[in-house]
């Protein structure tokens, strides 16, 4: 249903590297720069950083969740934001939803924005 998501963000520099080292712990990577923005993703860009150098504060309420591969992969997404500026906004574990458990980490960028890497687990 939904092809891409942007998120604002003052500091397009800081923030690319930033992503770049978060978003490489679950498959995606730069493919596009712009002078105001840049996208990641695997084949193509899915998720964008848009410079909004006017923005207040990011931390408005919204929540992008980014899909992992495994468990592996959302503790490694939750150290490398940690590594690279970030802050935690929900440690890595195990979670309860309508449609069963979930494994999850969140994380706030440099700019306040929530994003969370999530995989789903079999039980066993």
């Amino acid at each position: 249903m939904i092809d891409h998501i942007s998120i604002a963000v003052r500091d397009l520099a800081r923030c690319g590297v930033f992503y770049d080292a978060v978003l490489a712990t679950i498959g995606h990577q730069r493919l596009v720069t712009r002078p105001t923005a840049i996208g990641f993703g695997k084949k193509y860009p899915e998720f964008w950083l848009n410079e909004r150098r006017d923005a207040r504060d990011a931390s408005n309420g919204a929540h992008v969740a980014l899909r992992a591969s495994d468990i592996a992969a959302v503790d490694a997404f939750h150290a490398a934001a940690l590594a690279a500026g970030g802050r935690s906004d929900g440690a890595p574990g195990m979670r309860e939803a309508t449609l069963g458990p979930y494994y999850a980490a969140f994380i706030g960028d440099p700019e306040g924005n929530r994003i969370e890497a999530v995989t789903f687990v079999k039980p066993e």
